[in-house]
């Protein structure tokens, strides 16, 4: 039996809640995380038709990437439309669960999957995270060494980039006298002691530490584990936003635009004007993207494809790049399939629904 909570914490593997912005709602919003799952329908956005749409399929999981509830309710009267989605939701036992900005974030998620969509090769991602990042030290007798190390990996310290297992250990000595109601792994009470021990560090991503210093905990022979963490102000590769890639060849601007037209379905690109230069390097950001503009620009990018801009806001280009906006819902409308992908690797005795229902509240004549 899978219960919703299962779905829930396994997305939060690829995009823990601990890294979506202070302003955002990601997380279970409706429902009993104890409930069992019967299906799950993946959506951009949640409404009403939505919710139906999940009634009528019959799943009582929705996982939308926008969070229905973004400010507090303090009244459920039905008097807009998320109240009205709350309440539908509740009364036909149906769960609502958002992953916004924390997948953004993440590599392998919704920005990763517009380079996928546009076949951009050597994708990183565009502004790297500081302060996420934390050093973990540690003290262990020399034959428990790579006992702790293994427990630390296991549960994800010791990632740098794409290398794992990362550490630094020197030796010395230890010294100790236990004292009172100890009860020491090595030495006797009242008596110092000295330790051939190793000095151990690693790094850790901070939302991983509670998981980390448990397994350090529990792999450490000594009663009282010494470690102390710092933080570090290194950029975090894997954390941040927007994503940065090569096509395959560099194309002609028009030709591009065309492409991104038929990759994405849209219907139009607004966009600045073209600098009859070709293109090669593709910057992208699902959703309001303009802050990272000038990433983009340093990191010579030929074309900026994002959504949002404002009239004064395409002037910043300032004939550096080439700014598409492709439109909010556009931009994001397959993190369906990335949802459905993810889930649909670890589940399969459930169905995993994408939504048939056209949420976009923007319409072109």
């Amino acid at each position: 039996m899978t219960l919703i909570k299962d779905i829930t914490n396994y997305m939060e593997r690829l995009a823990p809640l601990s890294l979506q912005e202070s302003y955002d709602n990601a997380g279970l919003i409706v429902g009993n995380p104890s409930e069992e799952v019967k299906g799950v329908l993946c959506t951009l956005d949640c409404t009403e038709a939505v919710v139906e749409e999940a009634i009528q399929s019959g799943c009582n999981l929705i996982i939308a990437h926008h969070p229905i509830v973004f400010k507090g309710l303090k009244k459920l009267n039905g008097k807009n439309y998320v109240e009205r989605v709350v309440i539908k939701a509740i009364k036909n036992d149906i769960a609502i669960y958002a992953s916004h900005t924390n997948l953004d974030h993440v590599v392998g998620g919704v920005n990763f999957k517009i380079a996928e969509k546009l076949r951009l090769q050597n994708v990183k991602i565009l502004q790297p995270k500081k302060n996420l990042l934390k050093k973990l030290v540690t003290f262990v007798p020399v034959e428990y060494g790579q006992k702790i190390l293994d427990a630390l990996y296991e549960v994800g310290a010791g990632q740098i980039g794409d290398y794992k297992n990362c550490s630094f250990r020197v030796e010395g000595t230890g010294t100790f006298r236990p004292t009172g109601d100890a009860n020491p792994f090595i030495g006797a009470l009242g008596k110092d002691e000295e330790v051939n021990e190793f000095r151990i560090e690693v790094i850790l991503q901070a939302h991983q530490e509670h998981a980390i210093l448990s397994a350090l905990k529990k792999a450490h022979p000594y009663e009282e584990v010494a470690y102390y963490l710092s933080n570090l102000e290194n950029d975090l590769a894997q954390i941040g936003a927007g994503a940065i890639g090569d096509l395959d060849d560099t194309v002609e601007e028009t030709t591009f635009l065309q492409y991104l037209k038929n990759e994405m379905n849209l219907s139009n690109i607004r966009h600045t004007p073209l600098l009859g230069k070709k293109i090669q390097k593709v910057a992208v950001c699902g959703g309001a993207g303009g802050f990272l503009l000038n990433d983009a620009i340093r990191q010579g990018a030929d074309v900026f494809v994002t959504a949002d801009y404002k009239y004064h806001e395409f002037f910043d280009a300032e004939n550096k790049i080439i700014i598409c906006d492709i439109g909010h819902y556009e931009s994001e409308v397959y993190t369906k399939e990335l949802i459905i992908s993810y889930l649909s690797e670890k589940f399969s005795n459930f169905a995993i629904l994408k939504s048939q229902v056209n949420t976009n509240p923007v319409q072109y004549f």
